[in-house]
């Protein structure tokens, strides 16, 4: 659904909340080599302060436990690797969450060159998970969203 390996994500259906936000990273070889093999192993995640159950690289088909935590609550959010990308300018992955995790949808981290500039981009589709508490939270959760997004962008820096 969040189509990593396109430069261009196309229009969905409106079924979920979306949104797609880039950061600029840096330059060159280095930073490169060094942020497509963070974002392989959960580093957009854990430089943003959830920790992650793998710190494996991403397999398609891997089901982890993300765990967030906030104002002295732990929450695990179960989460399955729908799809790999890992191309010559574009490296990256998505996960849908699973049954548990506060929201339902899909989040996307990818790693793109340009030339010599080096972005993250980070992709969602959120709805309402169908479980309480969560559900009676999604007002709340969208606007913690918006701070993880924020927190994503400059994870890899």
């Amino acid at each position: 659904m969040t189509s990593p390996d396109l430069g261009y994500w196309p229009p969905d259906d409106g079924e979920y909340r979306r949104s797609e936000v880039s950061s600029f990273i840096g330059t060159g070889d280095l930073v490169w080599e060094r942020v497509i093999v963070d974002v392989l192993r959960w580093g957009v995640k854990t430089a943003s302060g959830f920790t992650v159950s793998s710190t494996s690289s991403v397999r398609q088909g891997d089901r982890v436990d993300v765990t967030a935590r906030l104002f002295g609550l732990s929450v695990v959010e179960p989460v399955e690797v729908v799809s790999v990308v890992d191309e010559p300018g574009r490296v990256g992955f998505a996960y849908r969450t699973l049954p548990g995790h506060p929201v339902c949808g899909e989040e996307a981290f990818v790693v793109s060159r340009d030339g010599d500039e080096v972005h993250l981009t980070v992709r969602s589709l959120t709805r309402a998970a169908p479980q309480q508490p969560w559900r009676a939270l999604f007002p709340v959760l969208l606007i913690v969203q918006r701070i993880v997004r924020w927190r994503y962008l400059r994870a890899l820096r």
